[in-house]
């Protein structure tokens, strides 16, 4: 089933979402649902960053220090991940390819063995449920693994889903649910009189709507015409990803996600039912570029090979680079901005497919009651408003030079 498109003549609704990545998607299924007419702006519906992320919904073991306001989100929407995966399997009739298989996270050294300790320990004074395991046992659970891992974690309540076909899952459940697509790029905000009335695409149509939606991922800070005070500031953090292929002759390779950080980088292998080893991701402050780089291959393969050495063996089938939508604080900015009409779903960064089911949640109830729910309360885009953080209008000039 293909998404349907508009005409230029077609240009009122009461919700205009601009962005088709999972989060625009999932915004607008939701708003949708909740019987408010929704259009979609995006020129590839079901692209972005979710077409490189590897799916790891990893409440636990992506704790970071000083994130622990965001892991009440993340366990929160970790909680409501297997309702969403049926109900959007039910509404789509697509495979998510979620599985509840768990993450192994490893030392290979001991000053890795040290921080999965002061992690373990944060894990245990945040209530998290992780088990401290010997390198022994750790190669009981996974056998590929190296002779000289020294130790680690397991989290069984570490999930996964395959980003791709959530995103495909999605355009097809939104299709469902009545929600427009408009194939093209947001170029400006609408502003009437101190509110926002939609957008203008670049050739020119004009959707108007009662609300409006900035959930364009990396690229949120750029459409033009959006005030200052309320610019998202979203930066691009760049992550190269690769693809390889288990055999049949070498299955089981994996059972579950297996992540280390290998002399200070972190590297994940995260296995799908098909077949399927997703490896990455590295972590690059490089503006907009995309590019594959043999430097970023190679420090992949590396780390991963100290990791699991058979994986040198293994058919390489894919390289890709995607931009995570980064913000000042790694959190989220949902809901509301100061200006009336305008509200923001942006800002995920290295969590935007595990949060996936719970901002569909808050957008639903932002768009339906002007307000957040109480889990999001400390996501509103207006923390930053008056933060040094927030874009310069010097910034906002450079940020909106390209369309969304």
């Amino acid at each position: 089933m293909h998404p349907r498109t508009t005409t230029p003549s077609a240009t009122t609704a009461d919700v205009l979402v601009v962005g088709g990545g999972i989060i625009g998607l999932v915004t607008a299924w939701r708003a949708a649902q909740r019987g408010l007419s929704t259009t979609v702006v995006d020129p590839e519906p079901g692209g972005g960053a979710a077409q490189v992320a590897a799916g790891m919904l990893a409440a636990v073991t992506e704790l970071h220090y000083g994130e622990q306001t965001l892991l009440g989100l993340n366990l929160e929407s970790a909680r409501r991940y297997p309702d969403f995966a049926a109900e959007l399997t039910e509404a789509s009739g697509r495979d998510l390819g979620y599985r509840a298989c768990g993450t192994l996270a490893v030392a290979l050294d001991s000053d890795d063995r040290a921080h999965l300790r002061e992690l373990h320990a944060l894990q245990r004074r945040s209530g998290l449920a992780s088990e401290w395991l010997s390198g022994r046992d750790c190669r009981r659970l996974e056998p590929m693994l190296a002779p000289g891992v020294r130790g680690g974690l397991r989290v069984d309540g570490d999930h996964q889903v395959d980003p791709r076909r959530l995103a495909a899952a999605l355009v097809v459940a939104c299709e469902r649910a009545g929600v427009v697509f408009h194939r093209g790029w947001a170029e400006r905000l609408s502003v009437v009189r101190d509110r926002a009335r939609g957008i203008v695409t670049a050739d020119g149509t004009e959707l108007t709507a009662d609300q409006t939606v900035l959930a364009a991922g990396s690229l949120s800070g750029r459409l033009a015409d959006v005030p200052d005070d309320v610019l998202p500031p979203v930066r691009p953090v760049k992550g190269q990803v690769l693809r390889l292929t288990v055999p049949k002759a070498y299955a089981p390779f994996l059972s579950r996600t297996v992540r280390a950080v290998v002399r200070g980088g972190h590297v994940y292998l995260v296995p799908r039912e098909n077949g399927e080893l997703v490896v990455g991701a590295t972590s690059e402050e490089l503006g907009w570029d995309t590019t594959v780089t043999a430097g970023g291959v190679y420090e992949l393969l590396r780390d991963a090979h100290e990791l699991v050495p058979g994986i040198t063996e293994l058919p390489l089938t894919e390289t890709r680079a995607g931009l995570r939508p980064g913000s000042p604080d790694n959190a989220p900015m949902l809901g509301p901005t100061r200006l009336a009409g305008l509200q923001l779903a942006t800002g995920h960064f290295r969590n935007g497919v595990l949060l996936t089911p719970v901002t569909g949640d808050v957008m639903a109830h932002a768009l339906t009651t002007g307000e957040l729910p109480d889990e999001a309360r400390p996501f509103t885009p207006r923390r930053f408003a008056d933060s040094p953080c927030a874009p310069s209008p010097a910034t906002s000039a450079a940020l909106t030079e390209q369309p969304v």
